[in-house]
Order: structure tokens, then C-alpha cells, then sequence
């Protein structure tokens, strides 16, 4: 699954990243805990779809991200699995570039549900917004609805993940500006394609002939995000109705989402089942919770 041309872009990355303070970053020190991996394995398709060791890599760059970011709840309260779904939104577009870091994110914040563009929650003021990154008071932060976060990833059929969505957005700014033209991950060859691809699909939207989240045509930033939902949630089927813009998004993200779609999918786990920790024991004896 992993690229060799993922070593060539290690050297992009480290431009952009060279800037995150080293010396505040913090790196796993711990085993992964086991009832972390049982989240992991009951919530994210993603993960179960990759072998062990990718499964390793995934952890490690887990584990890193909830180290170095900073969860906050506004009247809900902020859980392991909350963490965990937000560290995998982020580790899943950027999983086949290693080193990558993300330098404009701080914090996260959660609120109980949508919300509106002065942040508000509460009466009918027009609250329709699920997720938000930007410039300003959301500089270095992100907000998402917590019912929204979960939704991403119990839901397997809608295309949708709306922390994902605003991970993505956090990529595309990090050439200066959220564009919907990812310089940092974009391979040159592949920019004047992308854009001229990208004005056509939006295009499909506003004439009603696209399957694609019509929230997709708001503007070519949007459509990026709303694209990559769709690229790791239903991979085979974007790439069946949309061969052109799956074989970008693959190029983009060096990764072949269609290739492991057999195998995307949560699991449910009994109490009797081997547990995914490896020890050998049945899960009620092992990571189970009683």
C-alpha cells in the first residue's frame, strides 16, 4: 500500500514541516494501549484495511497526534473515542507520507452539535455548519460537531466524514491558502488536470448530474474536501462513476483506496471473539469491558 515514491516527498514535507517546534514535540513512549487498538478496530474501516505493520504505522501516528494536540469539549465531555476518531481523521489522508505533521493545528474543539458561523449552538439562528477551520479566532484550531465526528464513521454508505473533511481543508491551506489545489501534496504534472477536472465536476453539480455532495460546488476548496470524503469512504464507487478523479485523488494522497476497499469496513467484536490485542485470550478476558 505504502509508495516508493513516498521517499522522494519525505524532503517536501519537511520544508513544510521544519517549522512545528521540535522540541515540544512529543513521540509515543508507550506501547499503543490495547483498548485504544479495540476502538480503533471497532470504529475505523480505515484501519482494519491495512496489515499489520501498516496497522503498527497507523497506531504510532495516532498515538502522536492526541500527544501533541489538544482536545476541547464546549457542554460535552471529551472521550478516548473521541480522540481516536479525530487522531484517524487526520492520519488517514497523509497515512503514506511518514513524517508529515500537521503545523497549523493546536487544537480541537468539540460541540455538541451544529452550530452557526458566529459559533453559536443554540435556537434557530441559522446553525448548519458541522465542522470549521480557518484564519482569525480558528487560527491553529478546529471546531467539529461531536455527533458529526461519530456519524463519519459509523455511517459506511454517505461519503461522508466531516473530519476528514476539515483535516483535508488543513492540508490545502498549508500553501498559503485553501484553494482546492493542494501544492504540498500535488505533484506538478498533475496541478492543470486537477483544476480543469475539478471546474468540470463542479460543473456536474449545478447541473444535477452528479452524485457527488452538491455541498461540492460551493467553491473548488470545498469540492476538494467533499471529493476526499467520498475517495475514503466509498472508494470503489468513486472510482467506478469517477475513474478521472479517483486516479488523481490517488496520485494526491499516494494511495490506492480501491485496492483495499474489500477489506474497508468496521468490525464488531463479541465477547468470545480472539481479541485483536493479539494475546491469544477471547476478548470478554482480555480488553473486554465488562
Amino acid at each position: 500500500m505504502i509508495y516508493l515514491s513516498v521517499i522522494i516527498l519525505v524532503g517536501v514535507f519537511y520544508i513544510f514541516n521544519k517549522n512545528t517546534s521540535t522540541s515540544n514535540w512529543k513521540q509515543p513512549t508507550t506501547p499503543f494501549p490495547n483498548k485504544w487498538r479495540i476502538i480503533l478496530t471497532k470504529n475505523v474501516a480505515f484501519y482494519n484495511a491495512l496489515n499489520s505493520d501498516e496497522k503498527k504505522l497507523f497506531e504510532f501516528k495516532v498515538f502522536e497526534f492526541i500527544l501533541n494536540h489538544e482536545v476541547i469539549g464546549v457542554d460535552v465531555t471529551v472521550t478516548i473515542t473521541d480522540k481516536l476518531l479525530i487522531a484517524s481523521s487526520a492520519v488517514t489522508p497523509i497515512f503514506n507520507f511518514p513524517e508529515w505533521r500537521y503545523p497549523n493545528i493546536k487544537k480541537i474543539i468539540l460541540y455538541p452539535d451544529m452550530f452557526n458561523k458566529h459559533f453559536e449552538t443554540e435556537g434557530d439562528n441559522n446553525r448548519r455548519i458541522l465542522g470549521m477551520v480557518g484564519n482569525g479566532y480558528l487560527e491553529g484550531k478546529m471546531i467539529l460537531s461531536k455527533p458529526a465526528l461519530h456519524l463519519g464513521f459509523t455511517n459506511e454508505t454517505d461519503k461522508k466524514n466531516t473530519a476528514i473533511h476539515e483535516f483535508v481543508h488543513l492540508i490545502d491551506k498549508l500553501d498559503g491558502s485553501i484553494d482546492g489545489v493542494p501544492q504540498v501534496l500535488l505533484e506538478k504534472q498533475y496541478s492543470i488536470p486537477w483544476i480543469e477536472l475539478v471546474n468540470k465536476k463542479i460543473e456536474e453539480i449545478y447541473n444535477n448530474t452528479s452524485d457527488i455532495n452538491p455541498y461540492g460546488g460551493t467553491n473548488k476548496a470545498e469540492f476538494f474536501s467533499v471529493a476526499s470524503e467520498y475517495f475514503f469512504e466509498r472508494p470503489k464507487l468513486l472510482a467506478k462513476k469517477h475513474p478521472e478523479l479517483y486516479h488523481l485523488l490517488e496520485q494526491i494522497f499516494k494511495q490506492d483506496m480501491d485496492d483495499m476497499n474489500l477489506h474497508l469496513k468496521r468490525l464488531d467484536i463479541s465477547r468470545n471473539d480472539p481479541c485483536p490485542c493479539d494475546s491469544g485470550s477471547k476478548y470478554k478476558k482480555c480488553c473486554g469491558v465488562n
